[in-house]
């Protein structure tokens, strides 16, 4: 199966998911983890609609400033979209492996969800240290897609449906050996922290609920289909459950 093109669509579908609770959360826990401060520049690599941006504009103010960097075009548009006005944001539509900005330009940068789409994350990792000024502070946040847990009566065809969802991916567990590769690329002070998503409701507000539908139009069979129609069934009962693990990896530029 061809991983996900982020086009116009798939984008305007990440935006209003990214207004929702869980994902709101999720950003307040980067965040957190990336400690932004007064005059800090900060890379964002996968920016996606730019939610990130408006939010940490404000923590870095003025004298700071925040550059996205997006592979998809109709992401960097609406990035920019919702950015207007704000003159200490910028953003660049470059690989993850080849960023368009200078040696050590940066006091911290970060990267969500993206890296498990990057088939080369060792020259990933390797550009943003290039980009972190020595000491700069990177934050690289991933799923391990095997830990998701979904209530079902059909297990077999559970496993089917999650096994096409995981064939976009590049690696599906990357967070397993994360870890590892950061070390290898020179980073330092290297920490992790797991945190769960679950949810009992099929809402649009939670992780899981919005990843029901987003996963049957992607996989697009009717077995998918039958699959999403089982957890509405569920959640009509008062019986949906959805669980997974989100990994924060921290690190350090070499001084």
């Amino acid at each position: 199966m061809a991983q996900l093109e982020f086009g116009e669509g798939i984008v305007r579908q990440l935006e209003q998911a990214y207004r929702g609770r869980d994902m709101a959360r999720r950003r307040g826990l980067v965040r957190a983890a990336l400690g932004a401060e007064p005059g800090d520049r900060i890379l964002d690599v996968g920016c996606g609609p730019g939610f990130f941006e408006l939010e940490l504009a404000a923590e870095v103010g003025a004298g700071g400033s925040v550059t996205g960097v997006d592979l998809s075009a109709a992401s960097v548009a609406v990035a920019k979209q919702r950015s207007a006005g704000h003159q200490n944001l910028e953003f660049h539509e470059a690989d993850a492996t080849a960023l368009p900005v200078a040696d050590g330009a940066f006091d911290r940068a970060f990267s969500v969800q993206v890296l498990e789409y990057v088939p080369d994350v060792d020259a990933a990792l390797r550009e943003l240290r290039r980009a972190l000024r020595p000491g700069g502070r990177l934050v690289v946040w991933d799923v391990d897609w095997a830990t998701v847990s979904m209530r079902t009566e059909d297990e077999a065809r559970m496993e089917r449906v999650l096994a096409a969802w995981d064939a976009h991916l590049t690696h599906p567990s990357l967070p397993r050996r994360l870890g590892a590769l950061m070390r290898a690329a020179g980073f330092e002070e290297v920490g992790m922290d797991a945190h769960p998503f679950a949810t009992n409701e099929l809402s649009g507000e939670t992780y899981g609920g919005f990843l029901v539908p987003f996963v049957e139009q992607f996989v697009g069979t009717d077995e998918a289909t039958a699959w999403a129609d089982e957890q509405r069934a569920l959640a009509e009962a008062g019986a949906f459950y959805f669980a997974c693990l989100q990994f924060c990896f921290t690190a350090e530029a070499p001084r």
